[in-house]
């Protein structure tokens, strides 16, 4: 399916948790995070949580470790790997970091099936230390984007993609994430696109407020399999109206038999 574009958001929609939050949970440090929380912005809290976790002697095979074990439901790589598979092009687009994306995605065996990982940036240095930094450095050059924290508005991101995709030859985007930051990218798809946000999250609350505001077409998902189901349904469904576009008038009096893997998803109806 060259003419989709699947972009997902990491924590809460991949994975089954927040990464941050998982890692310093796991290595210990809850309530150094918790007395910290208030002072910075998350994203440079979390750069020097990792400062604090090297101090204490937590070396980067701790946190690869804990990684390795991130929960995640049973059908999201299923369903990562068949829309791969399908032809669609899959991105990130993550206020997690790369270091940690990167760390699950390899583990997971998924890594090759995203062309491009949006998020905040990080590395090893010499002293064996990841350190965290933000997508957008909001010292210097603040995004302006009220919706969206400091360090990254995903809105942007999504409109650099679709800078992209009206000189290549306009795709279809489907858009899955949870959380708040998911919301304003969610207000920049367009008619014929999808947004899929995860029911009874922050993203979805904010789109039920005024869906009218929504152009794409909303399907909500609770967990894994949820998500696998509605997801391909959505690919089958875009690849049978792509493929009647060049079928001939007599084909198309014929039935078209394509194997799906579950009915096709309805778009969300909400009382206004």
């Amino acid at each position: 399916m060259a003419g989709i574009v699947v972009v997902f958001d990491f924590d809460k929609t991949i994975i089954d948790c927040d990464s941050d939050n998982w890692v310093v949970d796991e290595l210990g440090a809850t309530d150094l995070f918790n007395q910290l929380l208030h002072t910075m912005p998350w994203n440079s809290l979390m750069d020097r949580m990792m400062k604090e976790l090297h101090a204490q002697g937590k070396t980067i095979e701790d946190i690869v470790e804990v990684l390795n074990r991130t929960p995640i439901h049973p059908r999201i790589v299923p369903a990562i790997k068949a829309a791969h598979a399908l032809g669609c092009e899959l991105r990130i687009v993550s206020d997690a970091n790369l270091f940690f994306i990167e760390t699950i995605l390899k583990h997971l065996g998924l890594r090759d099936c995203f062309s491009e990982i949006n998020t905040n940036p990080s590395f090893v240095d010499e002293e064996g230390k990841l350190r965290i930094f933000p997508y957008h450095d909001f010292n210097t050059s603040p995004h302006g984007c009220s919706l969206c924290p400091p360090n990254m508005c995903k809105g942007l991101i999504i409109e650099r993609i679709q800078a992209s995709e009206s000189l290549e030859g306009k795709r279809k985007i489907i858009y899955l994430g949870d959380g708040s930051g998911d919301y304003c990218p969610s207000l920049k798809l367009g008619d014929g696109d999808y947004v899929m946000p995860r029911k009874n999250f922050p993203c979805w609350d904010l789109i039920c407020k005024n869906p009218l505001l929504i152009k794409a077409e909303i399907h909500e998902w609770i967990d894994g399999e949820d998500l696998e189901k509605i997801l391909l349904g959505l690919i089958n469904k875009i690849s049978i109206e792509e493929n009647a576009q060049f079928l001939s008038p007599d084909c198309k009096l014929q039935t078209i038999s394509v194997s799906t893997h579950e009915a096709m998803p309805q778009a969300l109806r909400v009382q206004l």
